[in-house]
């Protein structure tokens, strides 16, 4: 089953941000900081986060993200390749990451890493990669008085520093592989990689999809282990927006009552009582899209959305419910309190809370 959707602009407000810390842009090292945080640069104040590979499902990214979507001005850094050496994982950029960063307004700094460390005990892997930091310094001095929107910083950083960041990250994993005796992916991947820039954005934004597509289907297929799902009803949902950004996710559950289509969020914890923040945040990222479709439609019926985010543990004795969140024996203060925040977001925002113990 495939829903359709569109987007036309993002409404909503976070409930379940971190305070952040605050740092100087003097003696910036984006190396040294935390996943998120506030930067001051001479009276202009921004909201920083930074991934560690360009991969979505890797580090809770989307997490990182959300916890600066509090601040007036967002900046994201991430790097367009990682390499961990031929013994692990290569990732690139895709193009709907990018949408998704100018959709949520987020300026995104491209990087690429510059040193690493030859990993301890595996062969032909390396470890504690840095990213450029003086490129990343220049390009937020760039955006400190760049006046245009996400979506056009967005884009004018694709076609015109793309190529030479690639070249950049070539030669850096060159350079690294010669230094630490280490072997790397065939470079053949990056050249393909670059190709796709060589007449603009349009073949990188058709490849990625491509590739979205397939990890969408081959998502259909399974079933994670952070979902414990009531029924097997999995979908997948293409959403479109005025950006020129198509999103291909999957929803963990539907279900649909007359012309109402649940989308359901799940997350799963075996052990704990409650899934990890981390995991509810990167749900979150989904309730904001889901939380402003429009024009919802399986095979040209309409449906009206409502979200959910569903939360299932082994170890709830029984399903919860907002009002006995407070006087639950299983969950500490700490708990009760982001329950609270949690609640309180899904209310401002429209969408439902589901707390079940297990099936």
């Amino acid at each position: 089953m495939n829903i359709t959707a569109k987007i036309t602009g993002i409404k909503y407000k976070p409930k379940l941000t971190n305070d952040l810390e605050t740092f100087n842009f003097n003696g910036f090292n984006i190396n040294r900081l935390p996943a998120n945080c506030l930067i001051n640069y001479e009276g202009f104040s921004f909201g920083l986060s930074k991934w560690v590979s360009p991969k979505r499902t890797r580090s809770y990214p989307y997490e990182r993200v959300y916890n600066t979507l509090g601040t007036a001005k967002r900046i994201t850094v991430i790097p367009i390749i990682k390499d961990e050496g031929k013994k692990g994982d290569r990732d690139f950029i895709q193009w709907d990451t990018i949408s998704l960063m100018s959709l949520l307004n987020v300026c995104v700094v491209f990087s690429y890493y510059k040193t690493a460390e030859k990993h301890k005990t595996r062969e032909n892997k390396i470890t504690n990669q840095q990213l450029d930091n003086e490129l990343i310094k220049q390009k937020i001095s760039e955006i400190k008085n760049y006046h245009s929107s996400a979506l056009h910083w967005n884009l004018k950083e694709i076609e015109k520093s793309f190529p030479d960041l690639i070249q950049k990250a070539k030669k850096a994993y060159n350079a690294i592989g010669k230094q630490l005796g280490v072997t790397f992916h065939s470079e053949q991947g990056i050249d393909r990689f670059a190709k796709q820039f060589i007449n603009g954005v349009k073949e990188f934004m058709r490849t990625s999809r491509q590739k979205a597509r397939e990890a969408q289907n081959r998502e259909m297929q399974t079933i994670q282990p952070k979902e414990l799902l009531s029924t097997l009803t999995k979908a997948t949902i293409t959403i479109k927006n005025y950006l020129g950004g198509e999103y291909y996710f999957t929803t963990d559950e539907i279900k649909i009552e007359k012309n109402r289509i649940y989308l359901i969020e799940a997350k799963h914890s075996k052990r704990a009582i409650l899934p990890s923040i981390s995991d509810i945040k990167d749900a979150l990222l989904k309730m904001i899209l889901y939380t402003n479709l429009k024009d919802v439609s399986i095979n040209n019926k309409k449906y009206i959305a409502f979200p959910v985010l569903k939360l299932t543990s082994a170890k709830l004795k029984k399903d919860i419910s907002q009002s006995e969140v407070e006087t639950c024996m299983d969950f500490s203060k700490k708990r009760k309190e982001m329950l609270k925040k949690l609640f309180e977001e899904a209310k401002e925002n429209n969408f439902n809370i589901i707390i079940e113990k297990a099936k």
